[in-house]
C-alpha cells in the first residue's frame, strides 16, 4: 500500500499513512526529516508566504520556505499576516442539488403521545441553578441501578433516572444573553422526547426563576414534567424526599411503552468530532457525511455544529444553503464569533488543540476543512441558535461553541436524539439522554481504546473499506442504537456529567 494519501490533484501536501523516515521515498518524493502518522509533507518547494492547499483549499500559509519532502506543520506553516482573513467565496446556494429520492428505512422507536418518537426512555432530574445540584443528583442517585438496583427493578423499560446539572443558574444578567440560553437549554431538555418525564429542581432565590423559566418556555406543570425549590420544600432531605416520591409515581407510566416500527425520519443525529487528527477529514469525517447523506435521503436530520472549527471553511456550506438567507445567516454567526473573540482578547485560529496537533493538524483552516465533512454533500436547510428546537428536516446547522460538551449540549436541547462523533485522539464521551455512539479515525486508536469505540473507520486508511462503504456501516449502526442497542459511552455509564450549557456574558 502507498504510505501516503493524496487527497486531490491539486494539493501541495501528501499526508502519511505511518512514520516516514528521511531518506525514504513517496510517490517520487525524497522524504526529508521524521514524518509521523497523519501528518503532512510537502509535494514541491513551496516559498515564504505562499498558500499551501490541502483537499484543494487553502489550510494556511508557508512562514518560511519549504522544500520538496519536508513535514508541513506549526515550524513552517501558519494563518498568515492577515491571520487566515482571506476572500472566500460564499457563493450561496451555488452547488445546491436536486433532492434524493425517498427512501424508507425503519427502527424500532417509541412513540410519544403527541407524536415525538424517542429512542431512548429516561426520567430527567434537572436542576434550575448550581444550588440545586446536590439535591437533584440525589433524587437520582436513589434509582441507580448499580448502587440500588432494586428500585427500577419492576420498571425494565426505563432506561434510568439520570440528574443533568450545571454551574450556572445564578449571578448573572436576569434579562441578558447567559440567561436565555440557559432557559432554552432546559427546556429543550425538559420537552426531549428521550424523557418520558422530568423534575425540575431549584434553590429558589436564584436569577433562573423557575416559574419564569415556564412562563418563557410556554411550559406548564403536568404529570409528566414537576417543578419544586429547596426553599420552598423546607430543605434538603424533604426536597431528596419529594423528589423521589414524584419519580415513583411516574415510573409506571414511564415503563407503560414498547418499542414499534418507526421511520427513519424521525432520527436526528447530532454531529460531533473530538481529540481530531490528521486522518480525520479523509475517514470518519467523510464517512459519517455519507451516512448524513443515507439519513436525509430517508427523511431523517443532522445537525451540523462547533462554529470555530467550520471556520475558514463556511463557505462549502453557504454554498449548499437553500436559500440566500439560510447562508447568510451562517455567515451572521461567523462575524459575532470575530467579534466575541476579539472582545475576550482571543482570535479564530486558537485552534487546534495541543492533541490535534500531535495528531497532524496545523491549523483551524485545515482543521475545519475536515470537520465540515460531517454534513456529507445534503443541502443546508436552515441554521440555529445555540439550543433551538430544530423544525427543518435535512442537513441543519447549530451556531455552538467547539467544545464537544457544550456543542452536543446544545444540539440535544434541539432536538438531537443520536449524537455520533469522530475522534482520532480518543474520546471518552456520553449525552445523556442521547445515545452516542463514538467512531475512530484509525485503526491504532481502535487497537488501543477499542473499549470506547464504536466502530473503526481507520479501514479507509488501511485500504480495506471505502468512504461509501464505511457510510453504510454507521448508517446501520445508528438504526441498531436507535432501536435500543447500547452505545460503549453508555454501557461505562456515561452522559450525566457531559451536561454543559453554554454560560455566555460575565459572571457577576
Amino acid at each position: 500500500m502507498n504510505p501516503t494519501i493524496r487527497l486531490h490533484p491539486q494539493d501541495d501536501v501528501l499526508i502519511a499513512r505511518t512514520q516516514l523516515v528521511s531518506g525514504s521515498s513517496a510517490d517520487g518524493i525524497v522524504i526529508k526529516g521524521l514524518i509521523p502518522a497523519g501528518h503532512k509533507i510537502a509535494t514541491h518547494a513551496i516559498a515564504a508566504g505562499e498558500p499551501v492547499r490541502r483537499y484543494n483549499q487553502i489550510i494556511g500559509f508557508a512562514s518560511r520556505p519549504i522544500a520538496p519532502g519536508e513535514h508541513i506543520h506549526t515550524h513552517n506553516l501558519d494563518m498568515g499576516p492577515n491571520k487566515g482573513d482571506f476572500e472566500r467565496d460564499y457563493a450561496f446556494g451555488a452547488d445546491l442539488k436536486p433532492e434524493p429520492a425517498r427512501r424508507e428505512a425503519t427502527f424500532m422507536g417509541i412513540k410519544r403521545a403527541d407524536g415525538r418518537v424517542a429512542t431512548r426512555n429516561y426520567i430527567g432530574i434537572l436542576s434550575s441553578v448550581n444550588c440545586s445540584a446536590t439535591a437533584a443528583r440525589a433524587i437520582a442517585d436513589h434509582f441507580s441501578r448499580q448502587n440500588n438496583p432494586a428500585a427500577l427493578a419492576a420498571f425494565p423499560k426505563v432506561d434510568g433516572v439520570v440528574a443533568l446539572t450545571h454551574g450556572t443558574g445564578c449571578g448573572m444578567d436576569s434579562d441578558g444573553l447567559g440567561l436565555q440560553i440557559l432557559q432554552r437549554t432546559l427546556a429543550g431538555y425538559a420537552t426531549h422526547a428521550n424523557f418520558a418525564a422530568v423534575l425540575v429542581v431549584g434553590l429558589g432565590c436564584e436569577s433562573n426563576q423557575i416559574n419564569a423559566w415556564l412562563a418563557n418556555s410556554s411550559l406548564r406543570e403536568g404529570d409528566t414534567l414537576r417543578a419544586f425549590s429547596i426553599q420552598d420544600t423546607g430543605g434538603t432531605a424533604k426536597t431528596v424526599a419529594k423528589g423521589i416520591a414524584l419519580v415513583k409515581d411516574m415510573l409506571p407510566q414511564a415503563n407503560a411503552v414498547q418499542r414499534e416500527p418507526c421511520s427513519a425520519a424521525h432520527i436526528t443525529i447530532g454531529l460531533q468530532c473530538g481529540g481530531s487528527d490528521g486522518y480525520s477529514g479523509i475517514s470518519a469525517n467523510p464517512a459519517l457525511g455519507a451516512a448524513v447523506d443515507l439519513l436525509v435521503a430517508h427523511g431523517g436530520s443532522a445537525i451540523l455544529s462547533e462554529t470555530p472549527e467550520i471556520y475558514g471553511a463556511e463557505h462549502l456550506l453557504t454554498r449548499r444553503a437553500v436559500k440566500r438567507e439560510v447562508g447568510e445567516k451562517l455567515i451572521e454567526r461567523i462575524k459575532w464569533w470575530e467579534h466575541y473573540t476579539h472582545a475576550n482578547d482571543g482570535e479564530m485560529n486558537n485552534n487546534p488543540s495541543p492533541g490535534n496537533k500531535a495528531g497532524g493538524l496545523t491549523t483551524i483552516l485545515e482543521k475545519s476543512l475536515g470537520a465540515v465533512a460531517k454534513g456529507g454533500t445534503s443541502n443546508l436547510q436552515a441554521v440555529y441558535e445555540y439550543a433551538q428546537a430544530v423544525k427543518a428536516h435535512g442537513l441543519v446547522y447549530m451556531d455552538t461553541p467547539g467544545y464537544d460538551p457544550v456543542s452536543a449540549t446544545g444540539q440535544v436541547a434541539g432536538g438531537a436524539n443520536l449524537i455520533c462523533f469522530t475522534t482520532g485522539r480518543g474520546s471518552a464521551y456520553g449525552c445523556a439522554p442521547s445515545p452516542s455512539l463514538k467512531l475512530s479515525t484509525n485503526s491504532a486508536l481502535w487497537r488501543k481504546q477499542e473499549d470506547d469505540m464504536d466502530l473503526n473507520c481507520g479501514e479507509i486508511i488501511d485500504g480495506s473499506r471505502t468512504v461509501a462503504e464505511m457510510g453504510q456501516r454507521i448508517f446501520e449502526l445508528v438504526l441498531a442504537t436507535a432501536s435500543g442497542a447500547k452505545s460503549k459511552s453508555e454501557l461505562h455509564g456515561y452522559g450525566q456529567n457531559e451536561f454543559v450549557p453554554w454560560q455566555v456574558g460575565a459572571v457577576m
